[in-house]
């Protein structure tokens, strides 16, 4: 699926948030700023926008970044060496459940709207923590339910109508759209997930609301 939309994925991102979401992954990169990681690992990178931007604001050594969708993969490679990171950011097919690194390798592991998507939350999730060094921080940006009635209904309204009805307009695959609702509203947000976090072996767990609650920051660091 990720494969088909993969040409117009970073169009549509831009177009269906107006924008924010750029403003969501800047916050979040901001978390690991205190921190002057060196080597950082991106997680169901995609197209690569959050390693880039992360590139950009942090200037770590090597950032590696994972992802099954070979398309996408593509995608972001061009964009890399357009902007002329390609020493900087390299983009890998990589699975989140079987990570193709030795424990303790990464300063810094970060995923923006990916850990919805895999099979396993927990196996994801341990993996990520497994490759993190001692000490070292996870962020993770995704998708929540507003806890607002008026501000979830309008929430529901546009990602399960709206968004597939644009992406139809755009000639988008609108099954892609369909399931980022479904795969959203599934997602345990908030405090269930700080609790997976918790239980991967996270500590310093934490979570802030972003946009009256329809994505979320976590965050969480690999005991010393």
């Amino acid at each position: 699926m990720f494969d088909r939309i993969a040409g117009r994925y970073d169009f549509m991102n831009r177009f269906l948030s107006a924008r924010t979401d750029i403003g969501w992954r800047k916050k979040a990169l901001r978390m690991l700023k205190k921190d002057s990681p060196k080597t950082m690992l991106d997680v169901a990178t995609g197209t690569g926008d959050m390693a880039i931007m992360a590139y950009k604001m942090l200037k770590p050594e090597k950032i590696v970044g994972i992802d099954i969708s070979v398309q996408m993969l593509e995608v972001g490679k061009k964009k890399i060496e357009k902007e002329g990171l390609g020493d900087k950011i390299e983009l890998q097919s990589g699975d989140s459940e079987t990570i193709n690194f030795a424990d303790n390798t990464f300063d810094a592991v970060m995923a923006a709207f990916g850990v919805r998507n895999f099979e396993n939350l927990e196996n994801g999730l341990s993996e990520m923590c497994r490759v993190l060094k001692p000490g070292g921080q996870i962020v993770i940006l995704e998708f929540s339910k507003p806890r607002r009635k008026a501000v979830r209904g309008l929430y529901n309204l546009y990602m399960g109508i709206v968004a597939p009805q644009v992406a139809g307009w755009f000639r988008q695959n609108k099954e892609a759209y369909n399931y980022l609702c479904e795969s959203s509203n599934a997602f345990p947000d908030r405090q269930l997930f700080i609790d997976i976090l918790n239980n991967v072996g996270l500590s310093d767990t934490q979570f802030k609301s972003l946009s009256l609650g329809i994505c979320c920051i976590y965050s969480g660091r690999k005991p010393l």
